[in-house]
């Protein structure tokens, strides 16, 4: 019987990661990943690594936010018994001092890491181990029609079949269709996700959804197009269209998910570990294999460390028809060693042995 232990050591710095162009949504353009490392040791010196991964475009959560978040719970969580993780996890969210869920989710990350290493798990495999293997999209971000096709073209060259491309934004659907058309020639068999990032109105979704029908586009999903707290519109939007559609930042909760499937509100869930942590994603996905709804894998601007972590969840979850884990792709300098394999658009977590198998490089 493995001995119970308790957290030694809690520390957290910045982790600020080059990337080779920056990352746009229809909020806002990242330059670079502004996120945070912590380490977390157990007594008998097993050690886990997380990552924050704040994105203000997305959710307005900052680096600076996270770091305090962090900085609230370190006195307190010295000392605490840390087998029952669930419970030690909500006692961070409601006594951490600052709400963020990145900063849950790194140190949730982090005290499962050092737990499965203790006890001498693969990650993948305490989560269910339903599977090793994922098939990942990967994002044309905003920019132009030319940029657009010049990605794809970039994409296919990767052996990635599946294209996320982000859509929304203040330049309207007409720019997005000229963009999608682009895509649509370089990569005609490409199974295209369309991501709004809760940045569409109503009235442009529509005109998206007649555009692409000229277009001849039938996307493979329609991810989060409408606002947050517009369900009957998402609702809408798939009848409407027939097209399949996905809720990310509508769903932030296991009672998020409830709400999407009483409603009828979209048909596939979008699980980011960044946005509530990781017993909160076990709470969706429990939701969704109860009530039928279709699962994806998805991030913020995570390095390979976060990424590692959600191609685990899901592969051993289970169940997971979309993974969009690409964000190590997209930047300048890995300061890791380990995580998961990528084969083309193939994510294997297989070879890891023992908690996510990502480490820090050594500094020379």
């Amino acid at each position: 019987m493995t001995a119970r232990s308790s957290i030694r050591r809690f520390d957290y710095k910045p982790l600020d990661i080059a990337l080779h162009t920056p990352f746009g949504i229809s909020g806002g353009a990242q330059a670079r990943a502004n996120n945070v490392l912590v380490t977390l040791e157990l007594d008998g010196g097993f050690v886990g690594y997380g990552e924050a991964a704040p994105l203000p475009p997305y959710n307005g959560e900052t680096q600076a936010q996270a770091l305090a978040a962090l900085g609230a719970a370190q006195g307190w969580l010295v000392g605490k018994p840390a087998d029952d993780w669930r419970a030690l996890a909500e006692e961070f969210r409601t006594r951490g001092g600052v709400a963020c869920g990145s900063a849950q989710c790194a140190f949730e990350m982090a005290l499962l890491d050092a737990l499965n290493r203790r006890d001498g798990v693969p990650m993948w495999k305490f989560f269910g181990g339903t599977g090793t293997t994922l098939e990942t999209d990967m994002t044309v971000t905003t920019g132009s029609p030319e940029q657009a096709a010049i990605d794809a073209r970039a994409i296919r060259d990767r052996r990635i079949r599946m294209i996320k491309v982000k859509v929304g934004g203040s330049k309207g659907p007409a720019y997005d269709l000229a963009r999608l058309a682009a895509i649509r020639d370089v990569a005609p068999d490409s199974p295209l996700i369309l991501d709004g990032n809760a940045g569409v109105s109503r009235a442009d979704a529509t005109a998206l959804v007649q555009g692409l029908r000229q277009l001849g586009i039938t996307p493979a999903l329609l991810e989060q197009w409408l606002p947050k707290d517009d369900l009957a519109g998402l609702k809408a939007l798939g009848e409407e269209s027939g097209w399949l559609v996905a809720a990310d930042e509508s769903v932030c909760s296991g009672a998020d998910a409830q709400k999407i499937a009483d409603a009828k509100a979209a048909q596939v869930l979008n699980i980011k570990l960044m946005k509530a942590g990781l017993a909160t994603a076990l709470d969706i996905a429990a939701v969704a294999k109860r009530t039928g709804l279709g699962l994806m894998i998805g991030g913020n601007l995570e390095s390979i460390l976060a990424m590692t972590v959600s191609a685990c969840f899901a592969a051993g979850q289970g169940g997971f028809t979309f993974a969009d884990l690409d964000t190590p792709l997209f930047m300048a300098t890995n300061p890791f060693d380990g995580g998961f394999l990528l084969d083309g658009g193939k994510i294997s977590v297989a070879h890891i042995k023992l908690g996510h198998g990502t480490v820090p490089k050594v500094e020379s």
